[in-house]
């Protein structure tokens, strides 16, 4: 990051906890459930242009919502679909990958090396970069359907959104 752009950076924190005191006033979602209504979970790159109960018309309460970079199928993601599915009642899985993903841009272990040079200490985890989103979805849905962990396999669909004109293309496994 170039030091003019550290100049031109301004966080955001203070005006986040009045936007959330603002919030409080009117918080009227007190009464949800701990386990989501829809006994969804919806894996989805974290992505800022996408707002995925806008996109798909959910609620607050009505499902969890796990996001990485990518919306790749990790340990992690997975640990948390457990939890969700055996804890918290949840029975479908819908992946939510998009076109023109940061992750696309990754090549190799370019950014690993980079990050070596100049802390010392090379990441232990995988960026699982990828070239074609859709392909990306098939490969975590299989992920999914192979993992002894996950419990509930008969509702998993895979999606890539589409950021130019947000339209959502179903691709199967």
């Amino acid at each position: 990051m170039s030091a003019n752009s550290d100049a031109l950076f301004e966080p955001s924190t203070d005006e986040l906890l009045a936007n959330n005191a603002r919030y409080v006033a009117t918080f009227a979602d007190h009464d949800l459930a701990l386990q989501p209504r829809r006994k969804l979970a919806v894996v989805a790159c974290m992505d800022s242009r996408m707002d995925i109960f806008e996109m798909l018309g959910l609620a607050h309460g009505d499902a969890h919502i796990i996001r990485n970079a990518g919306g790749i199928v990790t340990d992690d993601v997975i640990r948390s679909l457990v939890l969700s599915q055996r804890l918290l009642g949840t029975r479908e899985i819908i992946l939510v990958h998009h076109t023109d993903c940061g992750m696309q841009q990754l090549i190799g272990d370019t950014l690993k090396d980079d990050i070596e040079a100049e802390t010392g200490i090379r990441p232990g985890w995988a960026f699982e970069g990828f070239k074609d989103p859709y392909q990306n979805v098939r490969q975590s849905i299989r992920r999914l359907q192979v993992s002894p962990f996950i419990q509930h396999k008969q509702n998993i669909r895979g999606f890539v959104y589409r950021v130019e004109d947000g339209h959502l293309d179903e691709t199967t496994p």
